[in-house]
């Protein structure tokens, strides 16, 4: 048997959460990416809207996306930011601030899980393998110098 890339790997098994995520959320009418979205906003004091992007690395484009259709759903309210009246900041409703409680549950339970099945060092294996990978590619080390074709 052909061995599998590490970018195969990570791929197949970043589908397979995501798909789980997404049949849960779809359990309470929401997605994947509207319950990251709501575990990134401050419950308390609400976020700017500009900081929530880098926040989830996520575009602009598909932010705005997922942020109409959450205050569509009453999930999410927008008011000026008191310190710069030129942003804005995201609030949780009442109905935002119980689904992002289940949203976490749903997170803490795959968690869970995962730490009931999988051996201690191996999970800190892993981590420290994923976290080596995250640094190789922000520092660019591996494609450093440009491609050119011709």
């Amino acid at each position: 048997m052909k061995e599998k890339t590490i970018d195969y790997v990570l791929r197949a098994t970043w589908m397979a959460v995501s798909k789980m995520y997404n049949e849960e959320a779809g359990k309470a009418g929401s997605t994947m990416a509207t319950g990251f979205a709501l575990l990134s906003i401050d419950p308390e004091k609400g976020t700017p809207s500009t900081s929530l992007g880098p926040k989830m690395g996520m575009e602009a484009t598909s932010l705005s996306r997922i942020l109409k259709s959450m205050e569509e759903k009453g999930l999410i309210i927008r008011t000026k930011n008191p310190q710069d009246g030129r942003s804005v900041l995201l609030h949780l409703t009442k109905l935002g601030k119980e689904m992002r409680d289940f949203s976490r549950g749903v997170v803490l339970k795959f968690d869970e899980a995962v730490k009931e099945n999988i051996d201690e060092e191996d999970l800190k294996t892993f981590i420290r393998v994923a976290n080596s990978i995250m640094d190789l590619i922000s520092s660019k080390k591996i494609y450093s110098q440009e491609i050119r074709l011709k």
